[in-house]
């Protein structure tokens, strides 16, 4: 299941393919060939349990003959791959036996018969004894997690594959194991930690199995302005030679981050307006298209107001290229959310920043887990006493 060095493993392309298939803002000519590929690779691979559940849904149409090929196809392989195991085990080593598993497990996946793929690998993994090998289990069972967005397998997944580490594993799989637990944060809306994540792995990325190294680098950016501030941004992303050397590549994405460290906001709006596509037709990114929206619109208005005690609506207006009523409209919202600390006197026309003193906010956060704490430990008395 795993891709080679520098191409996507083919199943995820096919996740990315029906996932854009079933969107309303993709063109019809495009579904069409969208359509035609998957059926191409469907067939090419005898995926019985997916084409059955695409005619289900009415994405393919069922073709008798076609489905009658495939069982037959798989139940011949399926017979070649148990003599393979039969013969492993009756005349060869450990380790001939453990591949011949492996196989039966590969087939599974490339027919997407996920339960019994997931059967196979737990099998394998009792015939494997090096850490590194077990490792390379759980990323096919995080591959199959990502391609129905299975976010309960992959945490488990993830979690199994840092206890595996304790035991050792070498420095490459730990590396890609931070790619995998960063695009499940990012899937899962927990931005700041697969910023952190994406972070790290800049420099020894080898995870193409899941996406080129140009898409690791959109989502590395995309991540990272939302969560990290200013200096941290300069230092890690604006600076990074690895994002330099990519990012021109993708369409907006350099305007995107420039323009926000460099305070040119009209020119970010028109770069952030050509990007909202690519996000929305991202299989990872579209469930949060909404929320990352507003939050990179906090941090965009945000900074742009850290610089004033006031400063008219107008002016506001004006910098980002919009209307006084487009601004006075998007702020009261931010405000009112709590979002931005600052209050609007619509007769003057002028916003008035009001930002909170840290000193007095870590006060009241102290006695607020102090009460919490009180109130635990008179809880925790009564038990005691009864």
């Amino acid at each position: 299941m795993e891709g080679q060095e520098g191409s996507q493993q083919p199943q995820l392309v096919l996740a990315d393919k029906l996932f854009l298939l079933r969107q309303p803002d993709v063109p019809d000519i495009e579904k069409v060939r969208f359509k035609d590929d998957v059926f191409s690779f469907v067939k090419e691979n005898d995926m019985v349990p997916l084409y059955e559940t695409l005619v289900a849904d009415s994405v393919l149409d069922m073709d008798r003959a076609l489905l009658d090929s495939m069982r037959a196809k798989i139940d011949d392989e399926l017979k070649k791959l148990d003599e393979k195991i039969a013969d492993a085990e009756e005349n060869l080593g450990e380790s001939e036996v453990r591949e011949a598993h492996l196989a039966k497990s590969l087939f599974f996946i490339r027919i997407g018969d996920k339960e019994k793929a997931l059967e196979h690998l737990k099998l394998t993994e009792s015939k494997t004894v090096a850490v590194g090998q077990k490792m390379d289990l759980v990323f096919y069972t995080l591959q199959l997690g990502f391609f129905d967005m299975d976010f309960d397998l992959i945490a488990k997944s993830i979690d199994k594959a840092k206890n595996l580490f304790e035991e050792g594993g070498d420095w490459e799989r730990k590396n890609r194991l931070k790619v995998y637990e960063g695009l499940y944060c990012m899937s899962t809306r927990n931005f700041k930690k697969a910023a952190k994540l994406f972070l790290d792995s800049i420099s020894t990325f080898t995870t193409y199995e899941l996406f080129p190294y140009d898409t690791f680098i959109f989502y590395t950016v995309l991540t990272s302005i939302i969560s990290l501030d200013r200096v941290s941004l300069k230092q890690k992303v604006v600076d990074a030679p690895e994002i330099l050397t990519v990012i021109g590549k993708i369409q907006y994405l350099s305007e995107f981050l420039n323009s926000l460290y460099d305070c040119r906001y009209k020119s970010f709006f028109s770069a952030f307006a050509g990007l909202t596509e690519q996000i929305k037709l991202d299989r990872y990114l579209h469930p949060h298209f909404r929320y990352y929206m507003r939050e990179v619109r906090t941090v965009v208005y945000s900074q742009f107001l850290e610089s004033y005690k006031s400063v008219t609506i107008e002016a506001m207006a004006k910098a980002f290229g919009v209307t006084v009523d487009f601004i006075d409209l998007e702020l009261s919202r931010f405000i009112a959310a709590g979002k931005l600390h600052c209050k609007i006197d619509k007769v003057a026309g002028v916003l008035e920043t009001n930002r909170p003193d840290a000193k007095n906010a870590l006060y009241q956060a102290t006695i607020k887990q102090g009460d919490f704490l009180l109130n635990r430990i008179q809880k925790l008395s009564r038990v005691i006493d009864l």
